[in-house]
């Protein structure tokens, strides 16, 4: 966590034409996997400086990015501040609001891993921060950027499937062993869980397919010997427009269901696994040199129709979009250029953890809870 303030003038300081320099704040799964090689991989962005205390972590920055600068706090970043022009948050989920703060007090445009804050009045304060101050603030829904989503988003604008009634969403794993650290842990303070992980994602899309909910309802359970924090969580949704949104995360799914399975008035569309993106990334692929990116075979195609199963040859195979991180920081990078407007706003991202607070309390007290236009909650 910082405690020595940045001294980066406000706004971008790179010369107009150069590519605008990026310091990241962890190197663990997301700074390694996605927010690295996704900025490195973007034109007008090149990744200058990353902090990670850990010996094996600073080598692979090393080898992987051998021009860019290695710091072991986010101290020694905000020394560099002044040769930077954005900051990307990628640390354990406690430290995303006091970081994120001292960036955008100094001035420097931020990115921050989702979620965003512990609280939806957190996510808030930093936005009005942003606001204020006249900084560049954007949250990592990388999500949106999925094929599954972008194919879904697709159907639903040209009309395939009539009025939606019905929304599946499911991200489920199998991994009945705990793997330790921050994420699994029980403490308030470390936003873990899979509620703030993974819920951050499928809520995330929901709001964006089908608008604010208006009320919700939720199960989170600890289902692993030894875990402290959900593993195991349902959610439902009402949105304002009568969609029934259904969201399951776990890590504890022995049959994976389906990716999603929306249903509407004219035809249903049902899409098993996962986008590819995640696994070329965590095997070393690269957007722009492995191509080509986001593709997934023909056999995956999520399939349309009505009143028939997919597993048994009901519907018809639809062409699924090709997944696109890369879209995300390439959006980034024009907003800092041009000033347009951020892929990901810090509001939107509060609308996202007022839906999670709703949620947690409904588990909690074992009732569906109200949420209003203005983000309050009530039984």
């Amino acid at each position: 966590m910082a405690t020595t303030s940045p001294t980066s003038p406000s706004g971008p300081t790179t010369p107009a034409g150069a590519p605008l320099r990026v310091g990241l704040i962890g190197y663990g799964l997301a700074g390694s996997v996605f927010h690295a090689p996704l900025v490195a991989a973007t034109e007008g962005l090149v990744l200058d400086t990353v902090v990670t205390s850990d010996p094996d972590r600073r080598a692979q920055v090393h080898a992987r990015f051998p021009d860019a600068h290695v710091v072991p706090s986010p101290d020694a970043l905000w020394e560099r501040g002044a040769e930077l022009d954005l900051v990307v948050i990628a640390s354990p989920n406690k430290t995303h609001v006091p970081l994120a703060t001292t960036a955008l007090e100094a001035g420097l445009a931020v990115v921050v891993d989702k979620p965003l804050a512990a609280t939806a009045a957190e996510a808030r304060e930093l936005a009005a921060l942003a606001d204020r101050t006249g900084t560049f603030l954007s949250v990592f829904q990388n999500r949106r950027w999925d094929n599954d989503f972008l194919t879904v988003r697709r159907l639903i604008e040209e009309g395939e499937l009539g009025e939606v009634q019905r929304f599946e969403s499911r991200f489920e794993r199998w991994r009945p062993q705990l793997k330790g650290g921050w994420r699994e842990s029980g403490a308030p303070e470390e936003i873990g869980g899979l509620l703030y992980d993974l819920g951050s994602h499928v809520v995330d899309q929901a709001l964006v397919l089908f608008g604010p909910a208006v009320r919700v309802y939720a199960e989170t359970d600890v289902r692993r010997p030894g875990a402290r924090a959900d593993d195991d969580t349902f959610i439902a949704l009402t949105h304002a427009n009568g969609v029934r949104s259904h969201l399951y995360v776990s890590a504890t799914t022995a049959q994976l269901g389906p990716r999603m399975r929306v249903l509407g008035s004219s035809a249903g569309y049902v899409k098993y696994g996962l986008d590819p993106q995640e696994g070329a990334l965590r095997e070393g692929k690269r957007p722009g040199v492995d191509l080509p990116w986001g593709e997934e075979p023909e056999h995956c195609r999520g399939r349309i129709g009505s009143g028939e199963s997919p597993l048994t040859g009901g519907g018809r195979p639809v062409p699924t979009e090709p997944g696109d991180y890369p879209a995300y920081y390439a959006a980034v990078a024009a907003a800092l250029r041009d000033g347009g407007p951020a892929p990901v706003t810090a509001h939107e991202a509060a609308d996202c953890l007022e839906v999670l607070e709703a949620a947690r309390r409904s588990s909690e007290e074992g009732c569906a809870v109200n949420v209003s236009p203005r983000g309050a909650a009530s039984a």
